[in-house]
């Protein structure tokens, strides 16, 4: 099996098995206990923190330890719709869908969308407008999407933002371990999710600025200094840490991402003839990530031709999964419903190797052959 679906959920790190089992075995007491053993699970908790928040350039007190990004954009999108009175609240047009989702939910006819170009990407010109116009409380754009791994200028908009006194909120899951991830100064929140580079599922950790009063992601208990109750998920979180640490020091390896960069560009190319072309273009996107718009057939047909050769790729975004119609990230990229519904994500993680995306690029090219010698049954036309 060759799988590239890493940006769904990321195989775990023998890292983070690692740590995850020491965790388990050395440090199961509760670490709100006031014995010696719960004593040393709070400090290898505290080491924890102090570790992820040295790889994002934060405060170690900054640092929540939460289930997932879900979990930590639901509860920033909670707190603050009931903190800013009638104020707007501002998301990109191509937001995963928890943060869409709970925009909605808590901020109802305040959400104003943020629309973007071609690419996906958001215009700073045209965030400044929005800006201007709207006049949100919060502001929520991603770092790279995870559909189609394009970049955001977040740091830029996080500038913005601290200038314009509005809080940020910033998706960083699909950046994270991926490329160099520091926290930008000011009123930013940033969410990540430990499964999708290498840790474990249900473990996630989420930045809250310091001066912010009253925020909680869940009420009953004292953990995380009152900011999320319930009993500490330490053998998680010692894996999702030793996780952020090995994938960020390859990330900080510019050799080794300028060749990875490479081998996107070439499969790109070399899927040209079969009548493949990339959604975004030439868009600055992730090196793991790219979105393909196929020819001929549903994207469904191409996922599971292609795991039947070995090869795991998707349609787009797992937490999409079910839900009828084109992806509203390629649908806000200006796509046709036709071509939206002919395209796949291929998402590769650091133990993928530059003979993995050539053979998938093989097996692509056999697969677009099949389907035109199939005829007119394999060939599915949708009107746009």
């Amino acid at each position: 099996m060759v799988y590239f679906d890493h940006n769904a959920t990321a195989p775990m790190l023998p890292q983070a098995e690692a740590a995850f089992v020491a965790a388990a075995r050395e440090h199961f007491a509760n670490p709100s206990s006031p014995h010696r053993a719960g004593a040393r699970a709070r400090a290898e908790l505290d080491r924890c923190r102090e570790r992820v928040a040295g790889r994002l350039g934060a405060e170690p007190e900054e640092i929540v330890f939460t289930s997932g990004a879900t979990e930590g954009a639901n509860a920033v999108l909670r707190h603050f719709a009931g903190a800013a009175g009638g104020a707007a609240c501002l998301i990109s047009a191509v937001e995963h869908p928890c943060v869409r989702a709970a925009a909605d939910a808590f901020w109802k006819e305040r959400v104003h969308s943020l629309e973007v170009d071609d690419a996906g990407r958001v215009e700073m010109d045209r965030f400044g407008a929005r800006l201007r116009d709207v006049r949100p409380a919060l502001v929520a754009v991603m770092a790279a999407n995870n559909e189609t791994g394009v970049l955001q200028p977040w740091e830029e908009i996080a500038g913005v933002c601290r200038s314009s006194d509005a809080v940020y909120l910033c998706d960083a899951v699909q950046w994270a371990g991926r490329l160099p991830l520091r926290v930008p100064a000011g009123r930013t929140f940033l969410v990540g999710s430990g499964h999708k580079f290498g840790g474990p599922k249900g473990v996630g950790f989420l930045r809250v600025p310091r001066g912010v009063e009253g925020f909680a992601a869940m009420v009953g208990g004292e953990q995380e200094g009152g900011r999320r109750a319930g009993t500490e998920n330490l053998p998680g979180v010692a894996a999702m840490t030793a996780a952020l640490e090995h994938t960020a020091s390859l990330a900080d390896d510019t050799t080794e991402a300028a060749a990875r960069r490479a081998w996107r560009r070439d499969f790109v190319e070399r899927l040209a003839p079969s009548g493949v072309k990339a959604a975004t273009g030439e868009a600055k996107a992730l090196w793991n990530t790219v979105s393909l718009v196929m020819p001929h057939a549903l994207n469904h047909r191409w996922v599971n031709r292609l795991s039947r050769r070995g090869f795991m790729v998707s349609t787009g975004s797992a937490c999409a999964t079910g839900r009828e119609g084109p992806s509203h990230v390629l649908s806000a990229m200006g796509l046709a419903a036709g071509e939206a519904r002919r395209t796949i994500r291929v998402s590769s993680g650091w133990e993928t190797k530059e003979r993995d995306w050539q053979a998938l690029a093989d097996a692509v090219g056999e697969i677009a052959g099949e389907l035109r010698s199939e005829g007119s049954s394999a060939v599915v036309e949708i009107p746009d």
